[in-house]
């Protein structure tokens, strides 16, 4: 007669260092020099994609099993982050003293550009504080990757209901909040490589009216991850003669209905892609 037996006990294994992998000096950080390698110079795409992947199945294996910690997290993206430096792409941070400023979980508002802020902002982001994303839903029905975007509880919304998208984000983001959890939120939705403030929504500020949880305004340029095409848009080509950047603001509060703020992360957002715009322009 078959007797059942029970379960295995989940054993993880111990979580990488805590210690910040990202060497920032007063708040900012830009990338060292590195020389890339014969395939990175001439395939960045062949040279990248393989570690992505390789990466997002070791992490997912651990999601699986109820392994995936929040350093585990750290870890995985940042061997992403420092796979585009070895492509010879700059990365620069400024400000990031700002997002450990907040006293309490805060909103991290900002513009949308590509694959990459997602890949990297973890490592970024979360040795300083707790975060989760509002992110598109099918990216926690995504193959493979799902385990570890679940893992991270985030606030999941349709990109194709604005009304019931933010009913989602006012009832959900108060809770992710209260559990100590920071947002990383995208008012403009769906990636773009160009900034259009019309379609920067008020999301942001009205979780951060009905909260009180401050805002760090978020700017960034990350186009050298180009948007795909069609089941490859996450797969776009990559460029590392473009430079990526992320500028982080002081923390804010909203008073009254908001529409100060909002005009201030639209200002924060433009002037620095502006700025950007101008050091990156070919020199004659």
């Amino acid at each position: 007669m078959f007797t059942p037996t029970a379960p295995l006990p989940v054993v993880c294994t111990e979580s990488p260092s805590r210690a910040n992998p990202i060497a920032y000096r007063d708040g900012a950080y830009r990338s060292p020099p590195l020389r890339p390698s014969l395939l990175a110079r001439i395939s960045p795409w062949w040279a990248y994609y393989p570690r992505l992947v390789a990466t997002i199945f070791s992490a997912s294996a651990r999601a699986k099993r109820g392994c995936y910690s929040n350093w585990d997290w750290v870890e995985s993206s940042y061997k992403l982050f420092h796979g585009l430096e070895e492509l010879g792409v700059q990365i620069e941070i400024t400000g990031a003293e700002h997002l450990e400023q907040a006293e309490r979980p805060a909103l991290i508002v900002g513009n949308h550009m590509s694959t990459l802020e997602t890949a990297v902002l973890p490592a970024i982001i979360q040795p300083f504080r707790d975060v989760t994303f509002v992110v598109k839903r099918s990216l926690i029905d995504y193959p493979v990757f799902r385990h570890v975007m679940r893992s991270r509880n985030p606030i999941a919304v349709s990109q194709t209901n604005p009304r019931e998208d933010l009913q989602t984000v006012l009832e959900e983001g108060p809770k992710r909040l209260e559990a100590g959890l920071s947002l990383v939120i995208f008012p403009e939705g769906r990636r773009t490589p160009v900034f259009d403030a019309s379609r920067f929504n008020t999301l942001g500020v009205k979780l951060a009216h009905r909260t009180g949880a401050p805002i760090v305004p978020m700017a960034l340029k990350t186009d050298a991850w180009r948007v795909g095409k069609g089941l490859m848009a996450d797969f776009g080509r990559i460029d590392p003669s473009r430079k990526v950047r992320f500028a982080f603001g002081p923390p804010m509060r909203v008073a009254g209905r908001g529409g100060e703020e909002q005009r201030a992360l639209l200002d924060f957002i433009t002037a620095h892609l502006r700025t950007w715009e101008v050091e990156d322009a070919p020199r004659g």
